[in-house]
């Protein structure tokens, strides 16, 4: 049987939406007016990763002010079939306001009359909204009534996230005893700090992380050329802050994080062989803390965790006083269950490919 799905034949009255390409400056201008905006939805960072041509947006107006946002990612599969994914979104809580669900609902509702009614593609959202958050019952209550089925098979991103509405003092005192011992003793190790957003800093600290990589020998995922390519596209307000510190002209540690929306996210890390001596990056950190909470930010997202494959990443992550969350996870919604099993048979097979190609050198 099928997926059902929402079969309105226009907005609810009230509302006016839009599907169509904007340029980097039009969707920069709707994405701040977003607490929920995120790095994940910003423009430089769909048109790197996947192609400024495959991207689309949403907007969902009433009476003339955005309510919910959404980049979408188009993947044509062949003539007749394709996936419509949005990492991170719809976004639908304006700054300084709390979280829309019936405009959240609409944006749903649009995107799938466009991708899943008209084009019979499969529609996939990762909304940014965390289990622990108030509003996730009534999230996952809009998925279900406009027809969308979580996808077990993939595990929800989990994470510790470091509450910044409190003082400095407070945010120091739910510091792991531990942790903040090696944040002293950093701090009196006399240390240099240099921050900023620009693209010199930024090639700097792909140097220590090329040095941390060949030291470490760890296979990953994450392409530190593409965040390098990804700061260059962005506008100065969306723009990664990164931090460096070292001593004698010698980098010890360096941290990369995004601002963007209430939630900051540190999204790239490294250490030299002098910094774990000195324990820079735990005085990064702190520094990319007070950088944060100066900057307007409810929280700080500490780029997940997996304490089962990165035992060490863990621990000194849950120093820092943070929560564990965890996303809501990956919802689909397809015009038939055949086109969706299909999709994810592409997928694995195309997976197993890019393993063999690993093993063999290609």
């Amino acid at each position: 049987m099928g997926v059902h799905y929402d079969m309105s034949e226009a907005s609810t009255i009230g509302w006016q939406t839009s599907l169509n390409p904007l340029t980097p400056a039009e969707w920069s201008e709707l994405l701040a007016e977003f607490a929920d905006g995120n790095f994940y939805q910003t423009h430089a960072y769909g048109s790197v990763s996947w192609g400024r041509t495959s991207l689309t947006h949403l907007v969902v107006r009433e009476a003339d002010i955005a309510r919910a946002i959404a980049q979408v990612r188009q993947i044509r599969l062949g003539r007749w079939f394709g996936v419509a994914y949005v990492r991170w979104g719809p976004c639908a809580r304006r700054r300084s306001e709390t979280w829309n669900s019936a405009a959240f609902r609409e944006a749903l509702a649009s995107l799938s009359r466009e991708f899943v009614r008209c084009r019979r593609w499969v529609l996939r959202v990762v909304p940014n909204l965390f289990q622990e958050d108030e509003q996730a019952s009534t999230a996952l209550q809009v998925l279900q009534e406009t027809g969308f089925q979580k996808d077990e098979a993939t595990a929800p991103y989990r994470t510790l996230r470091v509450d910044l509405r409190e003082s400095l003092e407070e945010i120091r005192r739910r510091l792991d005893g531990k942790w903040r011992n090696q944040l002293n003793a950093a701090t009196r190790n006399g240390l240099e700090i240099e921050e900023g957003n620009d693209e010199a800093l930024f090639r700097r600290f792909l140097g220590l992380y090329d040095e941390m990589m060949s030291r470490k020998r760890f296979e990953t995922s994450v392409d530190v050329r593409e965040f390098a390519c990804i700061q260059e596209q962005l506008p100065a307000s969306e723009k990664m802050r990164v931090a460096l510190a070292g001593q004698s002209g010698q980098l010890h540690a360096g941290v990369v994080t995004t601002a963007v929306g209430h939630t900051g996210v540190y999204l790239l890390g490294a250490t030299g062989q002098d910094g774990l001596k000195s324990k820079a990056s735990s005085l990064l950190q702190w520094r990319m803390i007070e950088y944060l909470k100066g900057a307007g930010c409810d929280f700080y997202d500490l780029g997940g965790i997996n304490p089962e494959a990165n035992p060490g990443v863990y621990h000194f992550k849950s120093g820092m006083g943070g929560v564990e969350v965890h996303q809501l996870g990956r919802f689909e919604l397809s015009p038939s269950e055949a086109r969706r099993r299909l999709l994810h048979w592409a997928e694995r097979w195309q997976k197993a490919l890019r393993r063999w190609r690993r093993k063999i050198g290609r």
